[in-house]
């Protein structure tokens, strides 16, 4: 099987389904075009009986910058409404990544930012390369990960969580490694074949089996209600979107500027006790 969406190209052969972000020029940013396309392909993949697993990785340098520049543009000109139906679409995207009854392996081969930590955290197996840089920088636009915070609080803990979802600073693949977000870190010319190894592995198992197992986990371990969680988080993004903060904080990074939140360096400085 093979296709190619613009946004997206899905090659299948042995047992393996490979799903490539295919939109290099903006490091795999998210627009809805590639929102709906992975969506698609994913059920497509989880309904093959021919496919075992699933590998989803990045064209060109990066994995996934996260939202698409030209996206946010039109999304912080939109209302709630229409960014709150947008936000539920990349739940559904998500939210079908984490349910796949296949085993999926996120193959880092570069930078994530925002929703592209989301899709790794989506999958059951993450892989990286050494050179690879992570954020959850939605604070610095005066938003939040909401969309994306089940899976990443799942996959790093709500300690974790607290510390890198306020503080918008970038993090290496070890540290990645080290928050549990990422299970493997190797050198760029070993990324295959750490990637290899996993499927090797996932193929050795029966098929019945391995998708119970990963249903098992995660019905230890669900929060309640999916569907009341993504509305929620969609109602919260939409919100946050539209605010006069979340408007300064788009607006201000699309013009590349700074919001008027940051203060100046006169007063960072610390008073005499």
């Amino acid at each position: 099987m093979s296709s190619s969406p613009q946004s997206l190209h899905v090659d299948a052969a042995d047992g393996i389904a490979r799903v490539v972000l295919s939109r290099p020029d903006v490091h795999n940013a998210f627009d809805d075009a590639l929102i709906a396309d992975l969506t698609a392909a994913l059920r497509t993949l989880d309904a093959d009986a021919g496919v075992r697993a699933v590998v989803l990785t990045g064209s060109g340098a990066s994995f996934s910058a996260g939202a698409d520049l030209h996206w946010m543009r039109a999304m912080a000109q939109a209302g709630a409404d229409e960014n709150r139906a947008d936000a539920l679409r990349l739940a559904e995207l998500l939210r079908t990544l984490d349910g796949l009854s296949k085993p999926t392996i996120a193959r880092v081969n570069g930078a994530a930012f925002g929703g592209g930590v989301g899709l790794i955290a989506a999958c059951d197996v993450a892989i990286a390369v050494e050179t690879a840089v992570f954020g959850l920088s939605e604070v610095k636009l005066g938003l939040v990960p909401a969309v994306i915070s089940p899976y990443v609080v799942a996959a790093i803990g709500v300690r974790q969580a607290r510390r890198w979802f306020q503080t918008a600073e970038p993090f290496k693949a070890e540290e990645a490694r080290r928050i549990g977000l990422v299970h493997e870190v190797t050198r760029p010319q070993g990324l295959d074949a750490a990637v290899q190894h996993q499927c090797d592995l996932l193929l050795k198992n029966g098929p019945v089996a391995v998708a119970q197992a990963k249903a098992l986990a995660r019905r230890m371990a669900q929060p309640g209600d999916a569907g009341a969680v993504d509305t929620a988080n969609a109602e919260l993004i939409a919100r946050l979107r539209v605010s006069p903060e979340g408007q300064e904080g788009l607006s201000a990074f699309l013009d590349k500027r700074k919001p008027s939140w940051i203060p100046r360096p006169d007063s960072l400085s610390i008073p005499d006790a």
